[in-house]
């Protein structure tokens, strides 16, 4: 297993994206830590799938646009597990589409807490514990093409997420990689919630794949950066779309 005895902490992993993550770092041999806002099912019942292969993991709630939840996680999986190796920033969302016309300061400066500086948040408490390791940073296709429609803040804060990956891959090499994944269509509750079945149709026509893509499809991908496999990969920002943009 490429991660045996190494730590994870994934964010945003009630669901989805930050789910399959988790479930793929724990099949690699590492320990996880999921953080969830509201999705505890999702979280809790990873955990009784990991630990029942034989891993080790727990969940927590947190707000991690708060430092107090930010250091709630990190102090406890430092506890359990002794340190971190492995920071996956997954923690994002659109909220609500709005044009800039119709966009409130409050709403703009929510997507930007939620996307950007959460994992602002995250880095920074880690670090003091991460002496080695990777962090790979979800960001978007958004970040690269302006998004779509009412999905300007959005677009803008994953931008950054991919702006600080380059920035922090400087920083904080050679011990430290960052690398970031800009995934486009991907199936899940995101796209549920904001987009019309018949444009992710569409999209699956248009694309060179012919499909979306599936949170285990990221998860894979995720795995790979955060082993050494990835040993000579940082502050890459790498599509992970089907071929629907080339960048």
């Amino acid at each position: 297993m490429k991660l045996e005895g190494k730590t994870a902490i994934v964010t945003g992993a009630g669901r989805d994206i930050g789910r399959a993550c988790a479930m793929r770092l724990a099949e690699e041999g590492a320990n996880v830590a999921l953080n969830y806002f509201s999705s505890s099912e999702g979280a809790d019942s990873a955990v009784a799938e990991i630990t029942a292969a034989g891993g080790k993991a727990f969940a927590l709630q947190g707000d991690l646009n708060s430092q107090a939840g930010v250091d709630a996680l990190v102090a406890r999986t430092v506890a359990e597990f002794g340190g971190v190796d492995i920071l996956v920033n997954n923690t994002g969302g659109l909220i609500a589409r709005k044009t800039i016309a119709e966009m409130s300061l409050e709403h703009w400066n929510a997507v930007m807490d939620l996307n950007l500086t959460s994992t602002f948040l995250m880095v920074k408490a880690c670090l003091p514990h991460l002496k080695s390791g990777a962090i790979v940073n979800i960001a978007s296709q958004a970040g690269r093409d302006g998004g779509g429609p009412g999905a300007v803040a959005y677009a803008t804060s994953k931008g950054a997420v991919m702006t600080m990956t380059r920035g922090l891959a400087k920083e904080l090499g050679p011990d430290i990689r960052v690398n970031a994944l800009c995934p486009g269509m991907i199936d899940t509750d995101f796209h549920n919630i904001f987009t019309k079945p018949e444009v992710r149709k569409n999209v699956e026509n248009a694309s060179p794949l012919k499909r979306q893509g599936s949170p285990e499809d990221i998860g894979n991908l995720v795995a790979y950066l955060a082993s050494e496999e990835s040993a000579f990969i940082t502050g890459a920002n790498i599509d992970i779309n089907g071929g629907m943009l080339f960048s």
